[in-house]
C-alpha cells in the first residue's frame, strides 16, 4: 500500500502520527499506537488524512470519527482497508467534527471546589460538549482515603453514574445545590441526539474499561433534564457576558473551565479570563500548573504533581485532569495556606 504521495501536509501528517504512537497512545491504548505507527508508515493513507483541515486531523479525532462511522477496531490491515474503502466519507465528517471530550468524571475533582461554595449554584461551563460536567449534583461519588471511603449520593439515591476517586489531605466533600446549569460551547452536541452520542462514545479510547458506559449513563441524565447550550465562542467578551446574564437571581454564579484554557490560543485565552474577572462570578478552574499565570500565590510547578484545581486563582488541589484522585492542598473552606 505504500506509495511515494509527497506533499508537506502528508509529511506533517506522518511526524504527527508517529508521535502520537511513540508518546501518547503507549500505555493508554494499544490499538490507537498500532494504528497511528501504521499511518506513519503508508504515505497512501497519511495523503488521505491530509485532505482534512490541520486543525481536525489529531490522532484521536480522526480514529474516533472512523470507528463513528463504522471501521473495525481490529489490526491494522482490517483498519487501513476500511480507510482507504471510505476515503471521502472520513474527510468529509472529521472536517467538520472537533475534539469535544466530555468525561463526567472530571466531577469529582470539580466537586471539593464546589462544596467551598455556600448556596444555589447556577453553574456556567466554558468549552461544555455535551454539557455532561453540569450535572455534579446528579452523579454519585465514593471519595477512598486513608479512613476509608466517603459515600455521596443525590437526595434520590444512587445515581446512575459512579464516580471513583482516591483522595488525599481534607477537602471538603458535599454535593453542591445547582438550580440553572448552561454553557457555552463553539458546537454544542446534544445528549438526545443519536449522532452527537455515538460521537462521543467514540471518543473514548479503545482499551480505556467503563468510560464508555459512563459517558452513555451521563448522556441519559442530560438528555432528560438538558442544560442551555450557547453555541459561541466563550473568549468573545459579548458572547460570555450575555449568557452569564441569564443565570437566575438568587444563585452564586460558577463559571467552570475543566480543561479547556489548553485548547484556546492564548490571546483569546487572556481575553477570556479578563472577562471572567469583571463577572460577579467564582471562577473555578482544572489547568495544567504552567497554563496561565493567575495563581495567587504562584504554583511551583516543579513540586505540583498533577493540574491544578483552583478557585478564584486560588491553587486548592492537585488533580488528575480526568478525576481520578483529588490531592487536597488548601485549607477545608477553600484557603491557600498550601497551594504552592
Amino acid at each position: 500500500m505504500v506509495n511515494q504521495t509527497g506533499g508537506k501536509e502528508t509529511d506533517a501528517v506522518v511526524e504527527r502520527y508517529a508521535r502520537f504512537a511513540r508518546d501518547e497512545a503507549p500505555g493508554r491504548s494499544a490499538l490507537y499506537a498500532e494504528w497511528a505507527d501504521g499511518v506513519a508508515a503508508d504515505r497512501e493513507l497519511a495523503a488521505i488524512l491530509a485532505r482534512i483541515p490541520a486543525t481536525r486531523r489529531q490522532p484521536p479525532l480522526v480514529f474516533a470519527v472512523t470507528r463513528m462511522l463504522g471501521a473495525p477496531e481490529s489490526a491494522f490491515p482490517a483498519w487501513a482497508a476500511w480507510l482507504v474503502e471510505h476515503a471521502d466519507e472520513v474527510v468529509a465528517e472529521a472536517s467538520v467534527r472537533r475534539l469535544q471530550t466530555n468525561e463526567p468524571q472530571r466531577c469529582a475533582a470539580l466537586l471539593p471546589a464546589l462544596a467551598t461554595i455556600n448556596g444555589p449554584i447556577a453553574l456556567l461551563e466554558l468549552g461544555a460538549s455535551g454539557g455532561l460536567c453540569l450535572y455534579p449534583d446528579r452523579y454519585s461519588y465514593r471519595y477512598r482515603g486513608s479512613d476509608g471511603v466517603v459515600t455521596l449520593d443525590p437526595g434520590g439515591g444512587a445515581s446512575t453514574v459512579v464516580l471513583e476517586c482516591d483522595v488525599t489531605g481534607e477537602p471538603p466533600l458535599r454535593l453542591p445545590e445547582v438550580v440553572w446549569r448552561a454553557g457555552i460551547d463553539l458546537e454544542p452536541l446534544d445528549a438526545a441526539d443519536a449522532g452527537d452520542r455515538r460521537f462521543l462514545t467514540s471518543l473514548v479510547w479503545p482499551g480505556e474499561s467503563g468510560r464508555t458506559e459512563r459517558i452513555a449513563a451521563a448522556l441519559d441524565i442530560a438528555a432528560v433534564d438538558p442544560p442551555h447550550l450557547i453555541a459561541g465562542d466563550a473568549s468573545d467578551p459579548g458572547v460570555l457576558r450575555a449568557a452569564a446574564a441569564l443565570a437566575p437571581a438568587g444563585a452564586t454564579l460558577v463559571v467552570t473551565t475543566p480543561g479547556v484554557l489548553p485548547h484556546i490560543p492564548w490571546t483569546g485565552r487572556e481575553r477570556l479570563l479578563d472577562t471572567v474577572r469583571t463577572l460577579d462570578a467564582v471562577w473555578v478552574t482544572i489547568d495544567p500548573p504552567a497554563q496561565h499565570h493567575r495563581w495567587h500565590p504562584p504554583v511551583d510547578v516543579s513540586s505540583w504533581d498533577g493540574f491544578v484545581l483552583g478557585r478564584d486563582g486560588a491553587a486548592l488541589a492537585a488533580v488528575d485532569p480526568l478525576g481520578s484522585f483529588v490531592h487536597w492542598r488548601a485549607s477545608r473552606t477553600g484557603g491557600t495556606d498550601a497551594a504552592g
